[in-house]
């Protein structure tokens, strides 16, 4: 994605167009929401996690694995995991003693998939 100079036009005079103003201000989700929605996004703002999101998008994994792929620890895996568990990116499931992530839902591959559409634009 490149970077550009980008000059931002703006109205010459101030009109308010408040039928458009009202309907927009009923559409938008609450605070809230708005601020888990960003929280969402954050995580995907480490590259870390990024590559942990892609190499379980081809395969659940165990953390083992996941170390050897990435050429990273153990223990950074798991704490990058656990950001991930937390807003519900990631699940996992035992056999035995192991424990193997996948990405959640089909949702995330496709966040995963436009984003990456979108870059490569």
């Amino acid at each position: 994605m490149q970077e550009e100079n980008v000059t931002i036009e703006q109205c010459e005079c101030l009109h308010v167009h408040e039928a458009l103003k009202n309907r927009i201000l009923n559409e938008i989700p609450e605070e809230g929401k708005l601020s888990d929605l960003a929280s969402f996004f954050k995580v995907f703002g480490d590259v870390t996690r990024v590559r942990i999101l892609y190499a379980l998008l081809c395969s659940e994994m165990c953390v083992c694995d996941l170390a050897q792929v990435l050429d990273m620890t153990q223990s950074a895996i798991s704490h990058q995991l656990r950001t991930l568990k937390q807003m519900a990116l990631v699940k996992n499931r035992r056999v035995g003693k192991t424990v193997f992530y996948s990405l959640s839902d089909s949702h995330i591959s496709m966040i995963l998939s436009q984003g990456m559409e979108h870059i490569e634009e």
